[in-house]
C-alpha cells in the first residue's frame, strides 16, 4: 500500500505562485511513478507532471510546460509541484497519485491517489 496526503493548495491572484506536497508513505512507492493530475467539475482529470520516484526525467503537459514544475525531495518523501505565473484556467482541485507502470500520461493507470487539494487562481 501507498498512502498520499496533499497539502498547499489556495487562493491566489493571477500571476502568482503556490507549491504543492504530496507526503509519500508505504513500502514500496519508491518504486513507482509519481504523478500529478488536475481535474475540474464536469471534466476528466488532466495530466499536469510525473516523475520516476528513482530518478530521472521529469514531463510535463504542453499547458503548463515552462511554469509549473515537477519535483522529489527524497529525504522527506515528498513530491512537490511548484507552480509560477499562474492562470485562471489553472483552477483546479490538484492530485498526486503513485502507480507501478512506466510514466503513462493516462491518470487510470494510477493505482494510489491523494485526497486532492484545490487550487483557485482568481483573475
Amino acid at each position: 500500500q501507498v498512502q498520499l496526503v496533499e497539502s498547499g493548495g489556495g487562493l491566489v491572484q493571477a500571476g502568482g505562485s503556490l507549491r504543492l506536497s504530496c507526503a509519500a508513505s508505504g513500502r514500496t512507492f519508491r518504486s513507482y511513478t509519481m504523478g500529478w493530475f488536475r481535474q475540474t467539475p464536469g471534466k476528466e482529470r488532466e495530466f499536469v507532471a510525473n516523475v520516476r520516484w528513482s530518478g530521472g526525467s521529469t514531463y510535463h503537459a504542453d499547458s503548463v510546460e515552462g511554469r509549473i514544475t515537477i519535483s522529489r525531495d527524497y529525504a522527506k518523501d515528498t513530491l512537490y509541484l511548484q507552480m509560477n505565473s499562474l492562470k485562471p484556467e489553472d483552477t483546479a482541485v490538484y492530485y498526486c497519485a503513485a502507480g507501478a507502470g512506466p510514466l503513462y500520461r493516462d491518470w487510470k493507470q494510477y493505482d494510489y491517489w491523494g485526497q486532492g487539494t484545490q487550487v483557485t487562481v482568481s483573475s
